[in-house]
């Protein structure tokens, strides 16, 4: 097993460990990548997700208590699970940052763009770009989408 894999391991299993704290357990942390999702458990008997600032991470709900959280932009929120009579059974802090996985970002003056490099520099969206380098980005990624789906490139 790889170092990498090895690490993702613990990490998962400390999230697990820090989501079925007991309530007021606010000082502990789950660490989430942007754009990226997060398989938790919950404690039994969870019955309400209540995420604080959902424009930073969601949280979706599956079968057997599993509970996805998904980076949606950098920054910190939290994490409430309730029973069915409203208890809090946990409360979590959720940080959200950056992949460290070979995107990197270049600064020109005021504009940032946001490549992946794995191995071949290619853009990508990331929150923080300038205006002209994400709407250029989501333009192209929007046209491609839209001519896998049939619809004709103008």
């Amino acid at each position: 097993m790889s170092a990498r894999m090895a690490a993702r391991r613990i990490a998962a299993v400390c999230g697990l460990m820090l989501v079925a704290a007991p309530a007021g357990a606010a000082n502990d942390a789950i660490e989430v990548t942007v754009d990226r999702a997060s398989v938790i458990r919950s404690p039994e008997g969870t019955a309400t997700v209540i995420v604080g600032n959902p424009l930073i991470a969601d949280a979706t709900s599956q079968r057997n208590g599993v509970l996805v959280i998904t980076g949606k932009s950098f920054g910190t929120t939290n994490l409430m699970l309730l029973d069915g009579a409203g208890a809090v059974l946990s409360e979590t802090l959720v940080h959200v940052g950056r992949a460290q996985d070979g995107t990197i970002v270049v600064q020109r003056g005021g504009k940032r763009e946001s490549l992946a490099c794995t191995p071949r520099c290619e853009p990508v969206l990331a929150v923080g770009d300038s205006d002209e380098s994400f709407s250029a980005t989501a333009s192209q990624i929007s046209k491609r989408s839209g001519m896998s789906a049939g619809v004709k490139a103008e």
